[in-house]
């Protein structure tokens, strides 16, 4: 299948899937390399050191004491090149309160939100691409 690229389409096809696993950002030290990075479903780095996204109960075995996120998945596969799905599902859960951080991956778009308004975020989000789709 095709990635898309048109911001309209991309929307109308998004298709939000709510993971059950919570997750934790957290800055990965020589102590918790192993574990964190063999569990992390995601990765950064920065000058200031390696951020992974790990399962919350690994993190908090680890010491992360940051807050937990739900993760829904963008299940349109979105182009790397597209541009406005990370504007139009960022604005609609700030339009709500829900913070909301945002990861692009080769073939999907996840976003990270309060692991308390994951159900919310989800049904936001289904009614965003509900109304594309009209």
């Amino acid at each position: 299948m095709e990635p898309v690229s048109d911001r309209h389409e991309m929307v109308a096809q998004m298709a939000p899937r709510l993971d059950p696993v919570h997750y934790c950002f957290m800055v990965v030290t020589p102590s918790t390399v192993p574990q964190a990075l063999g569990a992390a479903i995601g990765t950064f780095r920065e000058d200031e050191g390696v951020t992974a996204i790990v399962p919350e109960p690994l993190a908090r075995e680890l010491g992360e004491e940051g807050p937990a996120f739900a993760r829904i998945t963008l299940m349109v596969h979105s182009s790397l090149e597209g541009f406005g799905l990370t504007a139009a599902v960022a604005s609609t859960l700030a339009e709500h309160g829900i913070a909301c951080n945002m990861v692009a991956a080769y073939h999907h778009d996840h976003a990270f939100v309060p692991a308390a308004d994951g159900e919310r975020a989800l049904a936001l989000l289904e009614a965003l691409s509900q109304a594309a789709r009209r």
